[in-house]
């Protein structure tokens, strides 16, 4: 019979390599990634986005003017807390998101069209599509 002069012999173990654990054994034999980070893309495709709503004239013009008597008041050294709803472009795919904003208006950078807020926040003013504050 085949193996019959060693089917007794005790197993051999190595005084070199330490044995393998269970866990190591088993991984060998898990199921290959082949398609790595897929799931991540497809997730990605599925995320939704917002386009950017195009102000009308009328509109325009009153946020204009709403912008106009903000920076009045901060010359007028006047802090108003303010609600701004803006635009953020999103980073991977056409389109973004609109978020607002809620805080103390520290400063209006009008040459970088930038309003700042006293947590640090910059909203770029082509981007606000509604501004609100209490009187």
């Amino acid at each position: 019979m085949r193996y019959d002069d060693i089917i007794h012999l005790p197993h051999h173990v190595s005084e070199t390599h330490p044995r393998m654990s269970l866990y190591d054994r088993a991984a060998q034999f898990s199921p290959f990634a082949a398609l790595t980070g897929h799931g991540a893309a497809i997730r990605e495709t599925a995320r939704r986005t917002s386009s950017r709503v195009e102000l009308s004239e009328d509109s325009r013009k009153i946020l204009d003017e709403k912008l106009n008597l903000l920076m009045e008041r901060l010359g007028k050294g006047l802090h108003l807390a303010v609600s701004i709803t803006y635009f953020v472009p999103d980073q991977k795919k056409e389109g973004g998101e609109y978020v607002t904003a809620e805080g103390t208006v520290k400063k209006v950078r009008e040459y970088e069209k930038r309003i700042v807020l006293e947590n640090g926040r910059e909203i770029p003013m082509e981007e606000i599509k509604e501004i609100d504050w209490e009187e």
